[in-house]
């Protein structure tokens, strides 16, 4: 059916010219993108490069303009890949070791001053490998949330944005290489194909598939900019924020930040998908895609006057991260606003579960040490070596449970 499904969108959008082919829904896009035609979108890959073509015709097709090199709207990029985990990939000219990435690049030119990014990363695992947290064979990581999510969502705002009358220009770009090391986004800000100077603020969307019911939303780099907070909680429509200042973060929008550029990362959540063959296109929340996309639109046109947003730097919160030598085992609840650290996830024959700790448990205590959020759970966590042993609280439901962990 997957193949069927791609089959027909390329026919009727290469096909004759007579008639303009009906645009797919996000559904339907995240289908194709996560379907296993594509083999997980593996930068450099053949079928990233079917996966970009892909996405070039949907751009085509919204009536976006190329913004890529030498008038398409592709921009690429040849790279080695780095053998020593520590050292910096270098982007160079090809050759026989060298892999391509492809960004794709579209473009509503309203001859204005100032110009918005709106970007999403469309590359993923391939089969797996590095970065892969599954343990079996070679496997399609399909990559749905992440981040087929966060392209349909750029690819709505584009319709939007382009059957609106706005005043400043738009920059959509689908960045190929992030899960390398933000590679696209990094090589986009270095070799720009229009003026940086001109760009008002850069929005990022990262898996944004998996809103949950209580619809919280994560947005990093709320202190980029002295407006963020404001406009942010002004044009919400009842989402549960949950804010983070830095404009340092693991995705794409660093890369912009890093160039002095105002951003704003969205972000559904963690899950025990992520970076699994089973991050799928039906366990997505294509309802709070929409209003994810609503949302951002409204904000979009909130702000869409002559004015370049003022610029702000913010701590780096990644440079605070205690440094640890032993892990639990869990995926924690990035959203979770309480009192604690909760586990959305349990790794199998790790620490956590070995002790019995549940998904929903959320850790108060960790040894001497009282955990009340995330870098509380680090510091207390980089107090131990392999072969420790300590005492573990949590609560689940009404309950405060112990446990023995050995690490």
């Amino acid at each position: 059916m997957k193949k069927i499904i791609l089959g027909v969108f390329f026919v009727l959008a290469l096909g004759c010219k007579r008639e303009e082919p009906k645009l797919p829904s996000m559904e339907q896009e995240v289908q194709i993108l996560a379907s296993d035609e594509f083999k997980g979108r593996e930068t450099g890959t053949d079928e990233e490069l079917r996966a970009a073509a892909y996405i070039r015709e949907l751009m085509l097709g919204i009536g976006l303009t190329p913004k890529g090199n030498a008038g398409t709207y592709y921009q690429t990029f040849t790279f080695k890949p780095k053998k020593d985990p520590h050292q910096l990939i270098r982007f160079q000219e090809g050759g026989d070791s060298t892999i391509t990435g492809t960004n794709v690049i579209g473009f509503i030119d309203h001859g204005a001053a100032n110009t918005v990014v709106i970007g999403a990363h469309y590359d993923h695992l391939g089969l797996g490998g590095e970065g892969s947290l599954y343990k079996g064979e070679p496997a399609v990581h399909n990559g749905a949330d992440d981040n087929a999510s966060g392209v349909a969502v750029l690819l709505d705002l584009a319709r939007k944005i382009k059957e609106t009358e706005l005043s400043k220009n738009y920059l959509f770009i689908t960045f190929s290489g992030e899960e390398m090391g933000l590679l696209g986004s990094n090589f986009f800000t270095k070799n720009p194909t229009l003026d940086l100077d001109g760009v008002s603020y850069m929005l990022n969307l990262d898996m944004v598939g998996r809103l949950r019911e209580d619809k919280t939303l994560s947005v990093s780099g709320t202190g980029t900019s002295p407006i963020w907070p404001q406009v942010l909680n002004t044009s919400n429509p009842g989402f549960k924020l949950v804010f983070n200042e830095s404009g340092v973060g693991p995705s794409d929008h660093t890369s912009f930040y890093l160039q002095d550029i105002p951003v704003l990362h969205f972000f559904t959540g963690q899950h025990e998908d992520y970076h699994k063959p089973t991050d799928d296109a039906e366990k997505l929340n294509y309802e709070g895609m929409r209003l994810i996309s609503s949302y951002l639109f409204n904000l979009v046109k909130e702000l869409d006057d002559d004015q370049k947003l003022a610029f702000r730097k913010t701590k780096n919160e990644s440079e605070e991260v205690p440094r640890f030598k032993v892990a639990l085992g869990v995926v924690p609840d990035y959203l979770f606003d309480g009192k604690g650290m909760r586990i959305d996830g349990i790794s199998e024959d790790k620490p956590a579960q070995k002790a019995g700790l549940q998904k929903g448990d959320i850790v108060v205590r960790l040894g001497d040490s009282t955990v009340v959020d995330m870098m509380s759970y680090m510091r207390a966590l980089s107090a131990f070596e392999p072969g420790d042993s300590t005492t573990v609280s949590v609560k689940r439901n009404d309950q405060t449970l112990k446990a023995r962990i050995i690490f």
